[in-house]
């Protein structure tokens, strides 16, 4: 017969503690919405809506110092599909790149073997999104291909790194913070490693750098704390290398650029974060700390608002809005009205209690929507903190003197419908509006509303405490329990506590304070009771206090198992429960053993005094409740007879049987069957004696003499009829008591610490310790199965070791943490998808790639078949159940208001767009359609209010120039600003430069400045400052002269042109250039920029100096330059035509780039905005294009959504693609009789007659 065993599926899991300090820096919020943190050797994958850890990745021997999520700033589909790809990097210098899903490694990266000390995606992804820069200790930084781990190529410094941060702006500038200063790298390529040793610029400390250079006038009032560092700071840059006194360390902690604004960067100190502008060189802003306050740890600079989340070193997180400046009045000593960029603070959350072992290690924001932080906490705690606007009436906050934040009145892009729905707390650009900019008053419109900040605690993730652990298995799974069982292990603690576990679900079941010191060991009694014992730190005479706790689950009640005794007696070295947990036996240190009867709680026999002393013990077994079964009902049965005189024969039946009942329930409630047991021990010189128990008779039965191999046993294990010893020598001698034989193995181990039996029936496998790890035994074969060892395979050493079910195993380890793991102890990463999570979890991820753009394409598209459902068994889709079932679960694990908002009617289809590339986090989608929306919505506007004859003369394509909107594209967007903001933007940057700068070398930059913004009175100015003793006196003096004699007269105007081509041809392009913006020729200074590379410098000067259609004509030139092959930045050229309103050319590069899905739905959203008509008599030729273009973008997002199994939707999309989408229609309808085969190109798109041209 084959021996039955049932089995709960228990997935492979890693329970884990307590984080090394190398782990501080290992944390990381990816854009796909999760969170990954290094704990030792291990990586935790983390959900942060649900506060859920989905996943544990161990692969690295040494502690992780790194992680990072790879960026999605690329078009995702079927050949590029959303998965999870995770870069870590350890102590040991290994980089490892994981395929988180499925917990495998895409591939492992080794130099050196230093820990890594940086690691990040390239997040320009357009040439391809698989590269990787790390810095390998202590002066390397290398570049490798993430995807399949060649390097790509290395450099060195002449310093060492300590880490690096991208130009979020341009993919070619990086800076390095090394030991000695920053160096700044301006030609970052993946293609071959920087030139040049970058440009290194020292930092002076603030505090020892001289005061301002200007001696502050006797009236002025003595400067404020913020102030005072402020003067100091002034000084702060410099390039040559600083005296010996004025630097002493480099004590910056960070550097990161501003994602909200060009060209400005951080740098943190303990007691202040300065803020600097690059082109200058200088500092404008400082968030200095009171004597009093905090310091700081870390920061994080937001994109979608000027705004810094800051971590102070008691745990709390700040949030600080950048203050709109206003322009003060001109008159006013500027020396006493110094302007700065400043940083208010808005919102605080609490802080935590720090202690030796408890820190705060780390805070990490998410980057899709920047309203909610994590904090990972030393002891293992992740605190998840989400940002809450509270909309108030204006009065409360004129006493705080902060000027008030108001709310948007916009949602997704778009101006609120009158009764749209919309989800609060987005992210943090649907919470604060705008900041204003300098000399606007604030608008007049009732509808926004001032906002209040604040932190709301939404989650909390907590680990196990630190080792040592005791852990023991509850009872295993049988025929009986299989209706009730749960999977608990208990845990027992340093602090006296016991952590019960369902290792089902992998959560913390209870936590109950059962001891006043470390616990020493766990039995159970019962499924839901146990028994554990923790001994004090002895005294002076070795005698301890001795804890033995009864507790009950469901009840928490736990008591004193031996009462009032415990109190100075040698401590307890084990306890053992019979198999029928009827007995109990404990044995001590210097003190004969005690039997315990445990279903009463009475002591049955105190050994005497010359009982051998206990090496070690163990219950078998067999017993006789069988046969005492057997035998009692037959009495029972027998006395139910005699009871019954023989005249009521008839209805003898019914009542013997309500008699046995009878009987049976007393002979419960007095619990008279008491089995016989035995156990057997060893004594310290080898000999087993074999004792029996039945009720409360103890009887000595035989002895067995030592066997002359062994050394002193230090531990039994008995299953059946084999029973095994293992010995201090690592010795294991298994014996056969049916055939009497016995054979002993050496392990050369050392010392057998625990030795235990799998569960199940007829399962003769064997655990065994060791100290220096485990190994699995088959006692039937007697040979080893698996083994582990420190330093070998890992590198925790294993403190306890149980089975949890008949082939799992489960060990707690000195890391902190425990592992259930296969029989072959292995690392314990498992597949996500197999895992039962208790709260469902949002992330596309998961899916398979074509399930994940389904399911993206089911939420995009079905305002067209007139109302939306959130039941994808709604709709024509034919896949399996299984993957139909995966992603209804996504649907539904999406919040309700989320769900109300996707459902409503009003929602337009670009706000959809939008809010579903925010759901997926889709970088690249959020940044396309962010754009389009804006410039979708004013360049609508403008038609609207344009005459429709001045519109007649230009191509419709192009549509009119955009009105002056009622909000502006976020400053982070730079260049793809409208004019007018950008200009004042850029010209508030000026004043405040001017006013920050401290050297001749600030001075003159300013002037220039000036010059190109058109600003020659101020300009003059400067100019007229340099002192006499400067060496560029004479020249400056003259041009200012030249700058205020300048008229428009033909030939001074051609002869400084002429001036100026010569300049340049010479190499002075930046003198040249200012020349032709003097005599107003800055559309020619544009293009010789753009002749000499300076593509980003030409932007910037047609933005703030030519009209539209001359700045129009640069920004073009420069979209095509960025789409060249050399470049290979398209994503960002089909940005720069958006913000032109080249809204036809976009739709036709994304349908030619082979994103049919982006283009069919912006093409969907022109004709929606009326920016693109298919119908347009005044244009033929530009008609026939237009029809030709929606023709083709429609009819291959229809091919695409068959290819995903949606049906309605590739035949709605088929149906509007005019005549070319007549054949695929044909196709679908045929198709319902039987699927046509589907040719399918490299993208796994299918091909038709249109797209294969």
């Amino acid at each position: 017969m084959i021996p039955y065993t049932v089995n709960i599926k228990l997935a492979a899991r890693t329970l884990t503690g307590t984080l090394n300090l190398q782990n501080k820096t290992a944390v990381d919020w990816g854009w796909q919405g999760l969170i990954a943190q290094g704990c030792h050797s291990s990586i935790l994958i983390i959900d942060p809506k649900t506060s859920q850890t989905i996943q544990v990745l161990e692969r690295h021997k040494a502690n992780v110092v790194k992680v990072k999520w790879s960026r999605e700033n690329y078009h995702h589909s079927l050949s590029s599909p959303y998965s999870l790809r995770l870069a870590s990097g350890d102590a040991s210098g290994k980089i490892i790149v994981w395929d988180v899903v499925s917990g495998t490694a895409h591939c492992e990266i080794q130099e050196h073997s230093k820990p890594i000390q940086d690691l990040e995606w390239l997040w320009n992804q357009d040439a391809s999104r698989d590269l990787l820069l790390a810095v390998h200790p202590p002066n390397y930084i290398v570049l490798w291909n993430g995807d399949t781990g060649t390097k790509l190529w290395k450099k060195s410094y002449a310093e060492n790194i300590l880490s690096f941060s991208f130009d979020p702006f341009d993919p070619s500038n990086m800076a390095l913070l090394t030991s000695e200063g920053i160096v700044f790298i301006t030609d970052f390529s993946p293609s071959k490693p920087p030139g040049s040793g970058g440009k290194k610029v020292y930092i002076a400390s603030p505090h020892a750098s001289p005061a301002h250079t200007k001696p502050a006038p006797t009236t002025a009032p003595v400067p404020t704390g913020a102030k005072k560092a402020l003067n100091k700071v002034k000084v702060l840059i410099t390039n040559e290398k600083p005296t010996a006194e004025a630097v002493t360390l480099n004590d910056c902690l960070q550097l990161s650029y501003l994602p909200s604004k060009r060209n400005h960067m951080l740098l943190l100190y303990p007691r202040e974060i300065l803020i600097l502008d690059l082109e200058l060189s200088q500092t404008v802003g400082v968030v200095a700390i009171e004597r009093s306050g905090v310091p700081f740890t870390q920061v994080i600079p937001c994109a979608q608002r000027d705004a810094l989340y800051c971590l102070h070193d008691n745990g709390c997180i700040t949030l600080r809005v950048c203050r709109s400046t206003t322009a003060s009045d001109e008159a006013a000593d500027p020396e006493q009205n110094i302007q700065e960029l400043v940083y208010d603070l808005r919102s605080q959350c609490d802080a935590i209690r720090v202690t030796k072992t408890v820190r705060p290690y780390r805070m990490v924001i998410c980057p899709v929507n920047e309203n909610s932080a994590a904090l990972a906490v030393s002891d293992g705690r992740v605190m998840l903190w989400e940002l809450k606007a509270h909309t108030g009436r204006p009065s409360a906050n004129q006493s705080s003197g902060l000027s008030p934040l108001y709310s948007p009145v916009s949602f997704c892009g778009a101006p609120l419908g009158h009764n749209q729905k919309r989800v609060q707390d987005l992210s943090l650009n649907t919470m604060i509006g705008q900041t204003l900019i300098p000399g606007e008053a604030p608008p007049p419109s009732s509808s926004q509303q001032e906002v209040q900040l604040k932190f709301l605690l939404t989650g909390l993730l907590s680990g196990l405490p630190l080792p040592p652990f005791a852990i023991r298995m509850c009872p295993p799974l049988t025929t009986k329990n299989i209706n009730h069982y749960q999977p608990l292990l208990a845990i027992g603690t340093s602090n006296g506590s016991v952590l019960v576990y369902n290792l089902t679900s992998g959560l913390l079941h209870k936590e109950l304070s059962v001891h006043s010191c470390e616990v020493r060991g766990i039995e159970w009694v019962s499924l839901t009771s146990f028994l554990s014992f923790a001994t004090s730190a002895p005294n002076n005479m070795g005698m301890v206090r001795n804890e033995l706790q009864h507790v009950d689950l469901p009840t928490g009640r736990c008591f004193a198992f031996r009462g009032e005794r415990g109190n100075d007696e040698p401590a307890i070295e084990m306890i053992k429960v019979s198999h029928l947990k009827q007995y109990l036996v404990v044995v001590f240190r210097d003190k004969p053993l005690e039997l315990w009867d445990i279903r009463t709680g009475t002591l049955l026999r105190e050994m005497a005094k010359n009982f051998p002393t206990v090496t070690a013990l163990e219950w078998s077994p067999s017993h006789n409740l069988k046969s005492l079964k057997k035998k009692q009902m037959a009495a029972r049965e027998a006395m139910a007879r005699q009871t019954v005189s023989d005249a009521e024969q008839s209805c003898v039946e019914s009542s013997v049987i309500s008699l046995l009942q009878d009987a049976e329930s007393k002979s419960e409630t007095s619990q008279a069957i008491s089995a016989r047991e035995h156990f057997v021990f060893t004594d310290t010189d080898g000999q087993v004696y074999h004792i029996t128990v039945e009720g409360n008779t103890v009887k000595d039965g035989a002895r067995i003499p030592p066997d002359g191999s062994m050394g002193s046993i230090a531990c039994i294990a008995w299953k059946g009829d084999t029973l095994v010893l293992g010995d201090v020598d690592g010795n294991l001698n298994f014996w056969d008591l049916k055939a009497r034989l016995s054979r002993g193995i050496p392990t050369h181990r050392g010392w057998v610490k625990k030795i235990r039996f799998a569960p199940g029936k007829g399962n003769q496998k064997l655990l065994v310790m060791y100290t220096d790890g485990a190994e699995v035994w088959d006692t039937k074969e007697v040979q080893m199965v698996s083994s582990m060892r420190v330093g070998r395979n890992v590198n925790y050493r294993v403190l306890d070791i149980d089975w949890c079910t008949s082939d799992k195993v489960v060990l707690a380890s000195d890391d902190g943490c425990i592992r259930v793991l296969e029989m072959a102890m292995k690392s314990a990463s498992y597949r996500m998808d197999e895992q039962d999570l208790t709260d469902p979890v949002w992330c596309p991820y998961l899916l398979l790639p074509r399930a994940a753009l389904t399911l993206k394409a089911f939420l995009l598209l079905q305002p067209w078949s007139g109302t939306f459902t959130m039941d994808i068994t709604q709709v024509d889709y034919n896949e399996k159940n299984e993957i139909k079932g995966l992603i209804q679960e996504q649907l539904n694990s999406l919040s309700n208001d989320m769900k109300s908002v996707l459902q409503d009617p009003e929602l337009s289809l670009l706000q959809r767009c939008l809010l579903v590339s925010r759901l997926f986090g889709d970088d690249s989608d959020l940044q396309f359609w962010t754009v389009a929306a804006h410039y979708l919505h004013s360049f609508a506007q403008a038609r609207q209010l344009s005459v429709p004859t001045a519109a007649e003369s230009q191509p419709q394509s192009e549509g009119a120039r955009p009105a002056a909107p009622q909000n502006y594209l976020d400053i982070c967007h730079d260049t793809l600003c409208e004019s007018s903001y950008f200009q004042k933007f850029q010209l508030d940057r000026v004043h405040l430069q001017e006013v920050k700068r401290s050297s001749y070398e600030h001075t003159k930059k300013c002037a220039d400045q000036l010059l190109l913004l058109g600003q020659t009175d101020r300009a003059v100015q400067l100019l007229l400052e340099t002192s006499a003793d400067n060496p560029s006196y004479y020249c400056d003096s003259l041009k200012a002269c030249l700058v205020t004699t300048i008229t428009s007269s033909g030939p001074s105007q051609s002869t400084i042109k002429l001036v100026a081509t010569n300049m340049i041809a010479n190499g002075k392009l930046a003198e040249g250039v200012q020349l032709l913006c003097l005599i107003d020729k800055a559309a020619d200074a544009c293009r010789y920029l753009q002749t000499y590379g300076e593509w980003n410098r030409a932007a910037w000067l047609a933005k703030v100096r030519l009209n539209p259609a001359e700045s129009s004509d640069v920004l073009k030139r420069w979209a095509e330059h960025l789409c060249s092959s050399q470049v290979n930045q398209k994503s960002k050229a089909i940005l720069v035509l958006l913000s032109l309103g080249c809204f036809h050319k976009v739709g036709e590069m994304l349908h030619s780039m082979r994103y049919f899905d982006r283009a069919a739905l912006f093409i969907e959203a022109c004709l929606k905005c009326g920016v693109m008509e298919a119908n347009d008599s005044s244009n033929i030729l530009f008609n026939i294009f237009a029809n030709k273009l929606i023709g083709a973008a429609f009819v291959d997002y229809a091919r695409l959504l068959r290819t995903l199994g949606l049906r309605e939707g590739a035949a709605l999309w088929a149906s509007r693609a005019g005549g070319a989408g007549e054949q695929l229609m044909e196709e679908l309808f045929q198709g319902e009789e039987a699927e046509p085969e589907v040719v399918l190109d490299g993208e796994g798109t299918e091909l038709g007659p249109e797209s294969a041209e």
